[in-house]
């Protein structure tokens, strides 16, 4: 067994070198406390205290500071701070008195000693002119307005997580705008819209809007209604610029998108090892189309398309007829719609795009308003909190023909002040088709 070694005794005291008995604690001539100085290792010389009680270091370069004595008042001795020492850094220059920050190395890739990279500035009181241009291809964060964004979303100057670029979605083109938004309680945007426009063979214009819901229940809803949407406009900016009659050409871009949510189920057999019991990607679409004096819409599922006169003594019209378990007991003569509507079960689909779907009934009707209007093109994310089509007139603003963005806009914004549960997508078209370089003042 290891033993911890013992000190070797003093045989004088080491203040008045009066001779010491083996176990004293104490010197018996001047009291000297033993215990503060430890006998010297064998073969090792014995370190002598000065007469003014410093001890003498091996480097008389450096000028070490005495610690005054207590006095007969027993007041404690006071303390040194570091900074009443010069000190230095292991390469022997001198330590910096205070951190720098306006230390720029003199080459890229060096570090001077003391200088650190301070963060971007704070917007609120950096006037805008001096906040810097980000580079080409980076994001700059849209809560501080100063940071940029890495690759994982989050700014590198407040750390604010970015959103995602489908959690808000903004677009106008001359005659159509369109508006989707996440909502307030779900975690992503599963709706999609496309609106474009064509050339009629004549040269008259003809403009275009898809809106598609994603369904929550299948796997990868928000990829099922983008690729739906793209499809659909896709398919009628090939056709219509052909002579295609527009109704037919709605019939056949519902056929294609359904075609482009089904692509997105044929994936390798070990893809879904994991969860058998998904379903299919499917997403419901809804669109319209403004061509000369008609108006098509076409749908499957529960979006809708509601008609807004510009004279809002007019009746407005909801356009649709929902691919739903409620529209189906209103149409059998089991339940009234506002009974249909407060079940559980109201929405329900029974009509969708994707793989999963019994049957593709794409529906379409073509209409030829005797008037000026809008046409809203919407998801149940909208027509939940204005049902009805007079709902709909009374939260649309009555300049929409003139002002097609900020309706859509109003639109979302009534949404989400109402609740906001689910995503909220809506396209607003002014029929007829205002004149070249009409739009949003």
């Amino acid at each position: 067994m290891s033993q911890m070694p013992r000190p070797t005794a003093m045989s004088t005291c080491p203040s008045c070198e009066e001779p010491l008995e083996s176990g004293d604690r104490f010197c018996g001539a001047c009291g000297y406390d033993l215990s503060a100085v430890p006998a010297p290792p064998d073969g090792l010389p014995a370190v002598t205290p000065a007469a003014d009680g410093a001890v003498p270091a091996e480097n008389p370069a450096v000028d070490w500071p005495s610690a005054p004595e207590l006095d007969s008042s027993d007041t404690p001795a006071p303390v040194h701070l570091p900074t009443d020492l010069q000190g230095t850094d292991s390469g022997g220059s001198e330590l910096p008195s205070a951190v720098r920050f306006d230390g720029v190395p003199e080459q890229a890739g060096e570090s001077a000693a003391g200088d650190y990279t301070l963060p971007a500035p704070d917007p609120r009181t950096v006037p805008p002119e001096s906040l810097a241009t980000p580079p080409a291809g980076t994001k700059l964060c849209v809560a501080c307005r100063a940071g940029q964004v890495d690759r994982d979303g989050y700014c590198e100057n407040c750390g604010h997580a970015q959103p995602r670029e489908r959690d808000h979605m903004e677009q106008e083109l001359g005659a159509v705008a369109a508006v989707s938004d996440r909502g307030l309680r779900h975690h992503r945007n599963e709706d999609a819209f496309a609106i474009t426009s064509a050339a009629l063979p004549d040269g008259t214009p003809s403009v275009v809007s898809i809106v598609c819901d994603g369904v929550s229940s299948a796997t990868r809803p928000d990829e099922a209604s983008l690729a739906a949407s793209r499809a659909a406009s896709e398919a009628l900016l090939e056709s219509l610029p052909r002579g295609t009659h527009p109704q037919q050409a709605m019939h056949d871009a519902i056929v294609v998108a359904a075609e482009a949510v089904n692509v997105l189920a044929q994936e390798p057999g070990s893809a879904r090892e994991h969860a058998p019991h998904q379903n299919a990607p499917a997403c419901t679409l809804v669109g319209a189309i403004v061509a000369k004096d008609l108006l098509i819409v076409g749908w499957v599922g529960d979006s809708r398309a509601y008609w807004v006169p510009d004279d809002r003594t007019a009746p407005a019209a909801r356009l649709t007829e929902d691919d739903s378990w409620a529209a189906q007991m209103v149409a059998a003569g089991l339940m009234n719609e506002a009974e249909a509507y407060a079940d559980e079960r109201a929405h329900a689909i029974t009509g969708w795009l994707g793989a999963d779907a019994y049957e593709l009934e794409p529906h379409t009707a073509s209409f030829k308003p005797d008037r000026p209007g809008v046409v809203v093109v919407c998801t149940d994310g909208l027509w939940n909190y204005a049902e009805t089509a007079e709902e709909m007139a009374g939260v649309i603003p009555a300049d929409a023909a003139h002002r097609p963005l900020h309706s859509a806009q109003v639109l979302v914004g009534h949404a989400l002040d109402g609740g906001g549960h689910d995503n909220v997508t809506v396209a607003v078209l002014p029929f007829p088709v205002p004149p070249a370089g009409a739009g949003s003042a």
